[in-house]
């Protein structure tokens, strides 16, 4: 990944979780590793890791990447061949997830997140998580200093 973002739970009113787990957010509040995939108005999943004990609802979205391996199926997938990953839809569309992924193990499930071989160490910035309305002014969304995704 080279660009994500953090959200407490319900400590956080930017957070799905904020107001308690419900039907939608409810992998969302899962031990940690568990995918929790929802839809973007409507439109776009996007998928979050979630990261905090269960119950707590702590989770880090998966807002961009740069394709290492399968680049072919991510382009068929995307119809496309730029702009592959540079979006959390993009993203989810390019690696194939959707919300039949949502409370899948990252573990033991049919997605997993892998680091990079042979990737030396990298310089990340944080920054103001965007798209949101709330609680803006957290410094919760970290990139990859340089990546062009």
């Amino acid at each position: 990944m080279s660009e994500v973002e953090a959200y407490g739970g319900c400590d956080d009113p930017a957070s799905h979780a904020f107001h308690g787990p419900t039907i939608r957010n409810a992998s969302m509040f899962a031990e940690a590793g568990t995918l929790y995939v929802y839809r973007s108005y409507g439109v776009h999943w996007c998928a979050n890791v979630v990261t905090g004990p269960a119950g707590e609802g702590r989770a880090v979205l998966l807002r961009a990447g740069r394709p290492t391996m399968n680049r072919p199926a991510m382009e068929a997938r995307r119809r496309r061949t730029d702009h592959l990953t540079d979006g959390p839809g993009k993203l989810c569309e390019a690696m194939g997830i959707d919300g039949s992924h949502d409370g899948t193990s990252l573990v033991d499930g049919p997605i997993s997140l892998l680091p990079p071989v042979g990737r030396t160490a990298l310089q990340v910035q944080a920054t103001p998580r965007i798209g949101i309305s709330k609680a803006v002014d957290l410094c919760w969304r970290f990139t990859i200093v340089g990546s062009d995704t």
